[in-house]
């Protein structure tokens, strides 16, 4: 593996940390018990998301394509934007960045576990759930959600209206998908975003933690990656 890809794939890594410290971090000032952000609400969480993804993609963008999400990489790989040999790579990066970020959110917030009760409540810092728990209608939410996520980013590939803008727009274009469309499910869309913190929140000794919620966990990794690959192929029939 050469020089370059090492730096690409430490960049995934390090943007995706960033990511979920910041996206994870913004739920756990929300929900846990004695934080001062404590019941901020639905629209500081998706505005404090949309703001991770902004200052990920800057901490990253020097280094790689800051993708920091394998639907993002699945689809750009079908459009033909990046080659299918970092396909794997990238994931496994972006996952190893996500279960870190996930870890030092647990470090940063670690006298609230004990002090908040609901187990369930944990478990939403580190990964998502269904607000109605109905896996068809959940997994077409994460498909859509992605959907409009990733056309949109090849898109901006296209215009140069965006040109030295693009992590502002695209942080804008989470918060926008956060807040019309992330009533359903909490729009994981982005396989390591979910998967990554919801192991971390397997093996880490959360306070009074609860189960991990394995049943739900292939909604939100099978639904943007079905998202990711479609909106590439809508991408590729416009001329």
């Amino acid at each position: 593996m050469d020089t370059s890809t090492m730096q690409q794939l430490l960049g995934e890594f390090i943007g995706t940390m960033v990511l979920v410290l910041l996206g994870d971090g913004v739920v756990a000032g929300n929900v846990l018990n004695k934080s001062k952000g404590e019941n901020s609400g639905w629209v500081m969480i998706t505005l404090g998301w949309g703001l991770a993804v902004t200052i990920a993609v800057y901490a990253s963008g020097f280094l790689s394509p800051a993708h920091l999400n394998p639907a993002v990489t699945l689809g750009m790989a079908v459009a033909g934007e990046i080659e299918w040999g970092l396909v794997l790579p990238y994931i496994i990066a972006q996952m190893l960045g996500a279960f870190a970020g996930a870890v030092l959110v647990w470090i940063q917030y670690l006298p609230h576990w004990a002090a908040t009760e609901d187990d369930e409540t944990k478990l939403a810092v580190f990964a998502t759930g269904p607000a109605i728990r109905s896996m068809g209608a959940n997994l077409v939410s994460e498909i859509i959600g992605t959907i409009v996520l990733v056309f949109g980013l090849l898109a901006f590939t296209r215009g140069e209206f965006t040109e030295g803008l693009n992590p502002l727009v695209v942080g804008a274009l989470i918060t926008s998908i956060g807040l019309s469309l992330g009533g359903t499910t909490g729009y994981a869309i982005n396989p390591a975003r979910d998967l990554g913190p919801r192991i971390a929140h397997q093996v880490l000794p959360v306070a009074g933690k609860g189960h991990s919620d394995w049943g739900y966990s292939w909604v939100p990794v099978v639904g943007p990656m079905i998202g990711g690959a479609v909106a590439a192929l809508l991408y590729n029939m416009i001329p």
